[in-house]
């Protein structure tokens, strides 16, 4: 059962959840006293490794000279694959990534070990001695290559309903193009980070900047050779993770974990910025090919759709990122008939991984390229178009992959948005900027998301947590869930003070553990607070229980008589505080603390078809972006945003609001300023902040304005709210939009292809092609 047996007194009264609280580790961030795992003070005879990288794309590793590093002040020794004592390859699901290069390398910057050495900049100039010869073969590194060779890390998938080229070929209009949407790299502010430390019976201590402690523990014990049971993994925060810490925190873990066993010192391993950009993987580039038929009011009759996903060397997190592109290139579309073919093709580049969206953003970007594109060959407002592609509510409402759309509010979202946002009146005045500026052009786009909730492998679907009432009244909770900046911890928080009953202060986190609760899933999906927060509000639910059950034995009253709140325990003929509670049923053995577990209802798919029920919901949202670019440069600016976003009954708005508007600029990043380059011999040239250009406040749009929709979640989910995370990212297609709706503008044939991101080069390729 998700609830717990009983279920019969009354919920607290709320002064904590839907409040703007503060973060729970805000004071201490501002005070520089809260602790990342670089800041955990090290223990006697610690030592610091890094990693020895490969400067060849694709080459077989004949030999692996150390002698010149082994000579370096303070270097203690050098971890190579023979010093593995368990697998050499790591435990993921496919099972095809050697924890240090072998026999080949297979692309620039894969660590082939790691040099230790006393301090850290004594082990990072000894990595850079040790000599490899590296015989150079074929390379790819183009994701269109790799199709066409057939180079793939999984096999490609195929989701098909109705019959699109009849659609197609009945169609009085038809489009085709292609498109190529760029990568992303995380830019954490904290980058990767490890501290392994051995403790006796060969038992192991992992600090891991991570969000899925549980993989790393997985990963470790499975690398050296022990049961689980044996390695503990604790993260009591990240310095942001983005999705960049899901899996490739696991790899920093291992090589800190290895290192430590060979030396039997406690290692830590941090990367640098460079080196984080050269060894770990980015959001997944995509390349597209498209051909749609449509009608008279730009409604698709059909469409044929490849999806070329660029996974870099392994597997990684590359099946469910593009399954859940596939999933989303409906956005808020209603597609009866259609086909997609998702390519998920090998490159001789870094294995690419989850990065906020984990896919969504690639599927989505090109089915609003395509309404654009339509609307701009019949000469209609794209709006208008993407009107009349909306799912329905009764008919035209059943997805690509058979998942009916239940909860849809897409029209009265978008309707109210364009109401507040002006945007019919924006248009008109923009098109008279347009016709009498001849070097500034000028764009307005508004676009919808619709973004599925939920792990689609349903398993993952599960958490628990564990509430402590100390005898002082003051609770303590641990649950599976990692903090990254992104406000779980506080939730969690919030939603436990309130179904106590007690101020949010006498509720504190402790540090997420698996030797706490075991076996938890990422916190990834958007589902942190979906999951922990209702595992937590179980938890605290059966201690409230036990409570009123032992006030209703002593008052001779009903448990729902009892209620639980504003730090007080009321009865029809008593009132107490909580702490005089919590002594008195301490001291009649009353049991203070409790577990709690969740698991999604409703949710199954087959990972085989693609089809069923993955999401348990959808979040919605809409964003207007006007925007302005020079056509002699290339140069580009975002002027103003209106948001209208879908955040349920917000538990905090304050944290809601920082997501949205986070999660916007950051998409904003991945489609104007933010170039992965790749050289033809696999080298990333854009593997710093010299080269590599995330927005900046200087950037923000002079006019940005957020607005909730008011409405709880129609699903059963914690406090009726919703999954904030990953949705407002894909809010920022409207950037691309818009940027593409100026460059029409400008070329006044009502044609443009653009690829993202739009630098300045590519905004002026989109004006002279």
């Amino acid at each position: 059962m998700n609830a717990p047996e009983k279920y019969l007194t009354t919920p607290a009264a709320q002064p904590a959840t839907g409040s703007a609280h503060f973060h729970e580790s805000a004071r201490a961030q501002v005070a520089g006293s809260a602790t990342y795992i670089d800041d955990i003070p090290e223990v006697k005879g610690t030592l610091h490794a890094a990693p020895i990288l490969s400067n060849v794309a694709r080459g077989k590793l004949r030999k692996v000279d150390t002698a010149e590093a082994l000579k370096m002040d303070g270097v203690k020794g050098v971890v190579l694959a023979q010093d593995i004592p368990g697998d050499p390859f790591l435990a993921t699901f496919v099972h095809d990534e050697p924890i240090f290069a072998r026999d080949t390398v297979e692309f620039v910057g894969q660590v082939v070990g790691v040099v230790v050495a006393e301090t850290v900049m004594q082990a990072r100039r000894a990595a850079r001695k040790v000599k490899l010869d590296i015989e150079p073969l074929p390379a790819i590194v183009d994701v269109r290559e790799a199709a066409k060779q057939q180079s793939f890390v999984l096999p490609p998938v195929t989701v098909r309903r109705g019959e699109p080229e009849q659609g197609i070929a009945k169609a009085p209009h038809r489009l085709a193009g292609t498109l190529e949407v760029g990568g992303q790299e995380h830019f954490y502010l904290e980058g990767q980070v490890g501290y392994a430390l051995p403790l006796e019976q060969d038992n192991w201590w992992i600090y891991s900047s991570t969000q899925h402690p549980g993989e790393a523990q997985h990963w470790v014990a499975h690398a050296l050779g022990i049961e689980i049971h044996a390695v503990t993994v604790e993260c009591r925060r990240m310095g942001g993770g983005f999705g960049g810490k899901e899996t490739q925190s696991g790899h920093i873990a291992v090589w800190a974990a290895l290192a430590a066993r060979k030396l039997k010192k406690p290692v830590k391993l941090r990367l640098d910025r460079d080196d984080d950009f050269m060894v770990t993987g980015k959001r997944h580039p995509f390349a597209y090919d498209y051909e749609v038929g449509y009608d008279d009011t730009g409604r698709l009759t059909g469409l044929k759709l490849v999806l070329m996903a660029n996974c870099g060397w392994t597997a990684d997190l590359s099946g469910p990122v593009a399954d859940r592109a596939v999933f989303h290139v409906d956005n808020a579309y209603f597609l009866g008939d259609v086909e997609i073919v998702s390519y998920r093709c090998k490159t001789n580049v870094q294995s690419h991984t989850a990065f906020r969206g984990f896919g969504g953003p690639q599927g989505m970007i090109v089915m609003e390229a395509i309404l654009g594109d339509v609307a701009r060959a019949l000469g209609k407002d794209p709006l208008d178009v993407r009107k009349a592609n909306l799912y329905g509510i009764g008919e035209r409402n059943v997805t690509h992959y058979q998942m009916p759309v239940e909860d849809n509010i897409l029209e009265p979202l978008i309707s109210r948005l364009e109401e507040s946002s002006r945007y019919r009146a924006r248009r008109e005045q923009i098109a008279r900027w347009n016709a009498n500026s001849p070097v500034i052009k000028r764009g307005l786009a508004l676009t919808p998301v619709k973004f599925g909730i939920s792990f689609t492998a349903t398993f993952f679907n599960q958490a628990g947590a564990l509430v402590h009432v100390y005898t002082d009244g003051s609770v303590q909770v641990n649950h599976g869930g990692t903090e990254m900046g992104q406000g779980l911890h506080t939730k969690v928080l919030q939603v436990v003070a309130d179904e106590l009953g007690v101020p949010f202060e006498r509720v504190r986190i402790s540090a997420t553990d698996t030797s706490k609760v075991p076996n938890a899933s990422a916190t990834a999906a958007s589902s942190g607070t979906d999951l922990n927060g209702r595992a937590a509000q179980f938890a605290a639910r059966r201690v409230r229980q036990r409570l009123a059950d032992y006030v209703a034995e002593k008052q001779n009253c009903k448990p729902e008589q009892v209620v639980f709140a504003h730090g007080q325990v009321s009865a029809p003929d008593a009132v107490m505080t909580w702490e005089q509670l919590v002594e008195d049923a301490y001291k009649s053995r009353v049991q203070l603390w409790s577990d709690g577990f969740y698991k999604t209802p409703k949710i199954h798919y087959d990972k085989h078809t693609l089809t069923g029920r993955p999401f348990y919901y959808f979040a919605y949202g809409a964003a207007v972006t006007e925007v302005a670019i020079d056509t002699l440069t290339g140069e580009n600016r975002v002027l103003k945003v209106d948001i209208l976003h879908d955040v349920g009954k917000s538990i905090n708005p304050a944290i809601d609001l920082g997501q949205i508007e986070g999660g916007f600029v950051q998409g904003m990043g991945w489609l104007t300023t933010e170039q992965l380059v790749w050289n033809d011999k696999g080298y990333l040239s854009t593997h710093a902040p010299s080269t590599y250009k995330i927005p900046a406040t200087g950037d923000l749009p002079p006019h940005f304005k957020v607005d909730f929709w008011p409405e709880a979640n129609r699903e059963d989910n914690v406090g009726g709210s919703k999954a904030v995370g990953e949705p407002p990212f894909m809010l920022a297609i409207s950037v691309w939009e818009a940027l593409r709706d100026a460059a029409a503008a400008a070329r006044g044939d009502g044609k443009v292809h653009m690829d993202a991101p739009a630098t300045a080069e590519n905004v002026l390729k989109a004006l002279k092609d």
